[in-house]
């Protein structure tokens, strides 16, 4: 695998793009090594559901806050890139040192917000490594990044529970601590290309991020990416292991409902990798993915077993696994060579607000309506972002035309 950025530039070798997704894997194996049992040992140390809403969302809160002017500060100083995504690695560390150590609602809440700092780093991972391939190949590079993320998650979600049953609550959060000093390590050796366009020092910030902001396609893509992630959030890593847990599923049997969800969430993100799917395709695809995504939602209520769980979300899992490349490769090409950083955080930034406002709603709903009706709410938020897909069809800018 080696790409040539620009003809000036140098290559980008195997053991480059090696460095740069051993980064990633660590990346998210020290966010996500805990995250299926976790919404559970917070109801082991005694918090509400809708305690548990608030601190699953402050994990989106920081990413809001964050992504966004990490993104402008980016274009503008390009050499920190690096510097910023090594830094996501030191607040992963301390989050999962607080979680070994202090189990009260502000200690546990601080330590999530931490985590989302490190998530917001995401944006430099993202920008960083389409530089090794040509613009044409953008969803290329997204597939690549999406692949490594979702399968990251699925080793993560499936070792968890088995982590947990054997050594015991904190275990997972020892391996993040573990996950964080190493990634670091590999963040600190990838190797950065420069791309080829003048940075934008010069330029002046305010007027830089009005023209961010009225890019075409961006707000409507970051809506939809942002009910995308409220659905993940709310599921998987969030309200489908407690329905599971009051099913009467130990944390040990958790790994069939990983595995039904991220097998196919892994296969439909690795197939962009390789299938380069037509442009024109992506309204009709994102429609059904969408659909499909509520569909399943609404019949879990409906699931009285872990086998009827795990095989509902199969289909959850491999729909959202189509939606999320789309939308982050259609942001990339949607970007001219000056804005991406700037437009990618002001993508992951707002659809942040999916990850915080989806967990937090979902708890108090559970609270007062019960689990259900968390799934069912969820799947008409799915229906409202495949409605309005097809209604940017109709008109003749879309957000994807």
């Amino acid at each position: 695998m080696e790409e040539y950025i620009e003809k000036k530039q140098p290559i980008v070798g195997r053991g480059d793009h090696a460095y740069f997704l051993a980064a990633v894997f660590c990346f998210w194996l020290a966010t996500y090594i805990y995250a299926p049992v976790f919404g559970v040992y917070l109801q082991e140390i005694g918090f509400r559901f809708s305690a548990i809403g608030i601190i699953l969302g402050a994990y989106g809160i920081t990413q809001v806050l964050l992504r966004f002017p990490l993104g402008i500060l980016s274009d503008f100083l390009q050499k920190i890139r690096k510097h910023l995504f090594v830094g996501g690695f030191i607040a992963a560390l301390l989050s999962t040192l607080m979680l070994i150590f202090f189990d009260s609602f502000a200690m546990v809440l601080t330590a999530r917000l931490l985590g989302g700092v490190t998530a917001s780093m995401w944006v430099m991972a993202t920008v960083l490594y389409s530089h090794y391939f040509s613009a044409g190949r953008a969803s290329k590079a997204m597939g690549i990044m999406q692949f490594v993320t979702v399968a990251t998650q699925f080793f993560s979600m499936a070792v968890s529970g088995w982590l947990v049953h054997q050594f015991g609550w904190t275990f997972p959060f020892w391996t993040g601590a573990a996950a964080s000093i190493l990634g670091a390590f590999f963040a600190w050796r990838i190797k950065e290309i420069q791309p080829s366009e003048k940075p934008a020092a010069h330029r002046n910030a305010a007027l830089h991020i009005k023209e961010t902001i009225r890019l075409p396609h961006l707000k409507g893509l970051t809506f939809l990416s942002m009910i995308a992630h409220a659905a993940l959030f709310i599921t998987i890593f969030g309200f489908s292991p407690i329905y599971a847990a009051a099913l009467g599923v130990g944390e040990q049997s958790f790994i069939w409902l990983t595995c039904a969800f991220f097998i196919p969430h892994a296969a439909a993100s690795l197939s962009l990798v390789f299938y380069r799917l037509d442009p024109g395709w992506n309204k009709p695809v994102l429609t059904i993915c969408f659909i499909l995504t509520a569909v399943f939602l609404f019949a879990v209520p409906f699931t009285h077993t872990l086998a009827s769980l795990s095989s509902v979300h199969l289909f959850i899992g491999l729909a959202l696994g189509f939606i999320f490349p789309l939308l982050l490769s259609e942001v990339v090409l949607a970007s001219p060579p000056a804005f991406k950083m700037s437009a990618m955080g002001f993508f992951q930034s707002f659809y942040a607000l999916g990850i915080f406002l989806g967990p937090l709603a979902a708890g108090m709903i559970a609270d007062q309506m019960g689990l259900g009706a968390v799934f069912m709410t969820t799947g008409f938020l799915c229906v409202a972002a495949a409605i309005f897909v097809l209604l940017s069809a109709g008109r003749r800018k879309s957000v994807f035309d």
